[in-house]
């Protein structure tokens, strides 16, 4: 989170404080619990299930909806205290040009994401597919057409799996907030959730992803969480489902930080390009190039993935500043890409200047801030075999010591942009120690 700016989980806190009962909690979505002791039912192909998604790394987020029409970021309705019978006048101005879901897929490619996840239905209510629970979607709106399924159709066109996001809260609805108070409201508002979700499963083919989003204000046995993931699975057996349905899922869901899971543990970062979600026409706070490739970097390094989000406007056209760096960080992709795709969870991390990633006993080193005609590793405890430059293969002089690795003779300005990879061969996994160097016995030193 960047200076005084409130995640989604935050916000939510924030809610009526004196309204959200003891079954909201915890909200730390990441770190939800089974919802019994029984043994997790979907544990047993989970690693042929996610094979693709581990090695995929990267993927691209859209938050789309009518919030899009305003301009003033996604959680509008709330923050700005619109009514629900004004709000949803927004229905009849939300009318995208046709294509513009292409347009993503292809920028995606471009980009060197595998995989794309839309909010098919976000907290406002509005759901972007055919459904027969609510007038309130785009078939049955200004758009006149289910959104889902061209997204959908342009996924797949490009090669890219496809995935649905789905919020389980919902600001239009009359029982989504009272569902938490009155049994009866619960029961319809609970029917009319897993009615959507059976017809996102049913409708659209095979689906890789769902990603639900904010339980609140029930629990798992309030959102009868096991029966949806069941029906989930019953209807795509391949799917991979992530933990914010208060159920621990496939992976975590760190919102807007890197922060890896215990080991053994599936987990993808989200994040914004700027500081929000949906289209937010005056926010002008946009990551560098450099900035997302090192977050990628990162992800992958431990073991995770990233969700890089994109927010298109009213009319399905991606603002400007987004499709510019998601190019730059395409063209970097293109040229470096083995060093992430597939790449393994690596032990290695400490610089000042780089970050690393592994594939097998293959070393790189993500030279971020060039220093000139040399770099360094220290406490490299891996004997080095050879080395050169990823992007032109230029071989790379090194000496080895009980201490560093220097690599020299390197060019004084930095042959890549706008991060310099150097590919290291190791005679086994490259490990680096974690001893502070100035403990260790260095003779005269």
């Amino acid at each position: 989170m960047k200076g005084n700016r409130l995640s989604r989980r935050e916000c939510i806190k924030l809610l009526g404080a004196g309204a959200i009962t003891a079954a909201t909690a915890p909200l730390d979505l990441a770190q939800t619990s089974p919802a019994s002791a029984q043994e997790d039912p979907y544990a047993r192909d989970r690693e042929r299930r996610m094979r693709w998604w581990h090695e995929a790394k990267f993927g691209m987020f859209i938050h789309w909806g009518l919030y899009s029409v305003l301009g003033r970021h996604e959680w509008v309705m709330e923050m700005e205290g619109i009514p629900v019978s004004e709000y949803e006048q927004l229905a009849k101005r939300f009318n995208p040009r046709p294509g513009a879901p292409r347009e993503w897929a292809r920028l995606a490619r471009r980009a060197g994401q595998k995989y794309m996840v839309l909010t098919t239905k976000h907290h406002e209510g509005f759901c972007l597919f055919e459904t027969q629970t609510t007038n309130y979607c785009a078939p049955k709106q200004a758009a006149g057409r289910d959104l889902v399924r061209e997204f959908v159709e342009a996924a797949r066109a490009e090669g890219l799996r496809v995935g649905f996001y789905y919020s389980l809260m919902d600001w239009h609805h009359p029982d989504g907030a009272r569902c938490a108070e009155d049994e009866a409201a619960r029961k319809r508002f609970v029917e009319y959730i897993h009615t959507q979700i059976r017809e996102l499963m049913t409708n659209y083919g095979k689906i890789d992803i769902l990603w639900y989003d904010v339980a609140w204000p029930l629990d798992a046995k309030g959102w009868e969480s096991e029966k949806m993931n069941r029906m989930v699975f019953e209807l795509q057996p391949d799917i991979i489902v992530n933990n914010r349905n208060k159920l621990p899922g496939d992976f975590s869901t760190p919102e807007q930080r890197i922060e890896a899971a215990e080991a053994g543990r599936a987990w993808e970062t989200c994040m914004t390009m700027n500081d929000s979600w949906g289209y937010h026409a005056a926010d002008d706070n946009w990551k560098s190039p450099k900035t997302i490739l090192r977050n990628l970097i990162t992800c992958a390094r431990d073991g995770g993935n990233y969700l890089l989000n994109i927010g298109p406007k009213a009319d399905g056209s991606v603002p400007e500043e987004s499709v510019r760096i998601l190019e730059k960080v395409g063209q970097w992709m293109e040229r470096n890409g083995q060093t992430i795709y597939g790449t393994d969870r690596c032990q290695p991390r400490r610089s000042r200047y780089a970050n690393f990633t592994r594939r097998g006993n293959t070393l790189y080193m993500h030279v971020h801030f060039w220093p000139g005609s040399e770099v360094a590793i220290a406490g490299l405890m891996t004997k080095v075999k050879a080395a050169h430059l990823f992007a032109t293969g230029q071989k790379v002089d090194f000496q080895q010591d009980a201490y560093r690795v220097r690599f020299t003779g390197l060019p004084p300005h930095p042959p890549d942009d706008p991060i310099t990879t150097l590919a290291i061969e190791c005679e086994s996994e490259p490990r680096q120690d974690e001893i502070f160097v100035r403990k260790r016995p260095r003779g005269n030193v």
